[in-house]
């Protein structure tokens, strides 16, 4: 009798979730839910739940998706969907590669951007420009990236010239570019949650030094940190999700447990979880998310990776690219260090995510996450540069690609 019941507890799922399918689905729509749950093998109880929670999930984003973007590129979702274990290389503009992506496809998103002028190869006019473009590339990110999940960005303060009163040498000054992009990221929606201090330990110029001149006025540091900023993307979303731990979507709305963050209710009395006070569970899309016991699986956290990473400021080398004859030896002028994208890939995703490096440079990102069981995507403007050290980079860390023009 009680292999019967666990049987037949999807129709428990559905008699209490009738009336808020009917409203969130079109007939249509419905019939093909309906059709995909009733072709699962799920017997017991906890597999019946788990499999409604994740079809639902899935219905609500395809559905969001096909009426936030319709004309998104199927061939770009497919490339990046395709789990060959393969690194995935996009050719091309970043802005139009995100705006030919489906809304909220990316698990995680980490990068170290363009600096202002760093380097020959990115240049802009001034600073506003510059600007201006990373708003409108981090605007598209936020649309790309899925709901309630995560962006690690590392960015330097640079010292150069913005270009927008005096473009003499006089005009250089320190330029915050973290503390502008802070800015930037809370307006186009995100919330920022954390900075880690990058220490990158002992420079090696000996200017700022100034031992000719020991006097007030010219003492002035050099620049031995970046910023590794970490912020949450909280789209306010009160589309009504199913209750963990009876599956029904007989829940109402709680409130906001962190700004844009809707939590619920579970109003189903039958609900084997409720209080003492007959409250039920209180639950959100988050911690249906961190919480699950199936997607913590084989997730766990190296315990030295935790130590290292516990306090804000972080001490570990760049990457060395000059070698003593004087050669870069990776052909790349800006390496990324496998330290922040293990942090990241660790921290903020599951195995089977897809991680995207929205300026992959030397694809050390995708690298990592596509070696710690995620799908790395990354994006390249600069093919003629540096297709040859990009491919040469992720062939010498045994690892395979496929392109994407």
């Amino acid at each position: 009798m009680e292999d019967k019941e666990e049987a037949d507890y999807l129709n428990n799922i559905l008699k209490t979730s009738d009336k808020y399918l009917r409203q969130i689905f079109n007939p249509g729509e419905l019939t093909q839910f309906l059709d995909e749950l009733r072709d699962g093998k799920e017997q017991t109880r906890e597999e019946i739940i788990e499999r409604f929670i994740r079809t639902y999930e899935e219905y609500i984003k395809r559905k969001y998706q096909r009426e936030e973007n319709p004309n998104f590129s199927q061939a770009l979702f497919n490339f990046m969907n395709n789990d060959n274990r393969r690194i995935k290389i996009y050719w091309g503009n970043v802005y139009d590669f995100l705006k030919d992506l489906p809304a909220e496809s990316i698990h995680l998103m980490v990068t170290s951007p363009p600096y202002y002028n760093a380097r020959e190869y990115s240049q802009w006019e001034n600073l506003h420009e510059y600007l201006k473009d990373m708003k409108k590339i981090i605007e598209q990110c936020y649309r790309v990236l899925d709901n309630h999940h995560v962006f690690v960005f590392n960015i330097g303060d640079i010292f150069d010239n913005d270009n927008l009163t005096v473009k003499s040498v006089w005009g250089d000054r320190r330029l915050p570019l973290g503390s502008y992009l802070i800015k930037i990221f809370e307006d186009v929606g995100f919330t920022f949650v954390d900075d880690y201090i990058w220490d990158k330990g002992e420079v090696q110029s000996e200017r700022h030094k100034n031992g000719s001149t020991p006097y007030p006025f010219y003492q002035y540091p050099m620049n031995a940190y970046e910023h590794i900023l970490i912020f949450h993307k909280h789209r306010l979303d009160k589309t009504r999700f199913p209750c963990p731990d009876c599956g029904s979507l007989k829940v109402s709305g709680n409130t906001q447990s962190e700004i844009g963050l809707q939590s619920w209710e579970c109003k189903n009395y039958d609900c084997t979880n409720r209080s003492q006070g007959n409250r039920g569970k209180r639950f959100s899309l988050k911690t249906n998310l961190t919480q699950n016991s199936k997607k913590r699986e084989g997730n766990e956290i190296p315990e030295e990776l935790i130590k290292k990473w516990r306090k804000d400021i972080i001490p570990f080398s760049p990457v060395i690219k000059i070698n003593s004859k004087g050669e870069n030896k990776l052909g790349h002028t800006a390496p990324f260090p496998e330290d922040i994208p293990e942090m990241a890939v660790r921290f903020f995703s599951y195995k089977g995510d897809i991680v995207l490096d929205p300026f992959a440079g030397s694809f050390t990102s995708a690298i990592v996450a596509n070696r710690l069981g995620r799908i790395g995507v990354g994006c390249e403007i600069r093919r003629d540069l540096f297709e040859e050290s990009i491919k040469n980079n992720i062939t010498n860390k045994g690892q395979e690609y496929e392109e994407f023009n």
